[in-house]
């Protein structure tokens, strides 16, 4: 572990710290740390950061009660930047937004970034607006019992595409698979970040369960 006096503080005691969603791996802000926040964070678990604009310390959801609990820091290999990964309780933004990083800039055409977040609020979107002619509208449409029916119908040929050793088309109806089950997961107000949290649990529980067989 780093000892937090090799960290290279500026010249009005500042570090930068990019705060991270742990699940979502979305960059949530931009704050700054001094020596005392910084030491107040790891204490308390919680991000504490400097107001450059109060002068003054600031335990973040101290007021609006959207704390984050802090997964781990990083420094940068040059020592003067942090990544601070966290569990979020609410908006990272003081405008309500999960993120304080909303306004693109630019934007390359030929290359299109891709997220389960990002499939999740499109369809949202459609389920939201249900555009004429779309798939998913039809779907949502249909209801629950359809789209439990679809989930069903595509575990399926994910078993047969991995019985048959078919690389290509076990990845196909997967990728089929997670589509539907994302409808679901809509329909049923399920988010992306509740479920990583669930695999993140169970991720520790085998862990400890590796651990214990190896005593």
């Amino acid at each position: 572990m780093l000892d937090i006096k090799q960290l290279k503080f500026d010249e009005k005691g500042l570090i930068p710290a990019i705060v991270v969603d742990a699940h979502s791996k979305k960059v949530l802000t931009l704050a700054y740390m001094n020596e005392e926040s910084l030491k107040i964070t790891m204490e308390k678990g919680l991000t504490c950061f400097w107001s450059r604009s109060r002068n003054e310390l600031w335990l973040k959801g101290e007021t609006s009660g959207n704390y984050q609990h802090v997964v781990s820091i990083t420094a940068d290999c040059d020592k003067d930047a942090l990544v601070v990964m966290v569990e979020k309780d609410g908006p990272a933004c003081h405008l309500g937004t999960d993120s304080c990083f909303n306004d693109k800039v630019y934007q390359n055409e030929e290359k299109h970034e891709f997220s389960l977040e990002g499939l999740y609020e499109l369809l949202q979107g459609r389920k939201n607006d249900m555009p004429e002619g779309s798939y998913t509208t039809y779907l949502f449409q249909k209801g629950i019992d359809k789209i439990l029916k679809k989930v069903g119908e595509e575990c399926t040929e994910v078993i047969i595409g991995g019985k048959a050793g078919d690389k290509a088309e076990t990845i196909y109806e997967l990728a089929d698979l997670t589509y539907h089950a994302m409808v679901l997961m809509v329909e049923m107000g399920i988010s992306v970040e509740d479920v990583k949290k669930e695999l993140a649990s169970r991720h520790i529980i085998d862990h400890k369960v590796k651990q214990e067989k190896m005593k």
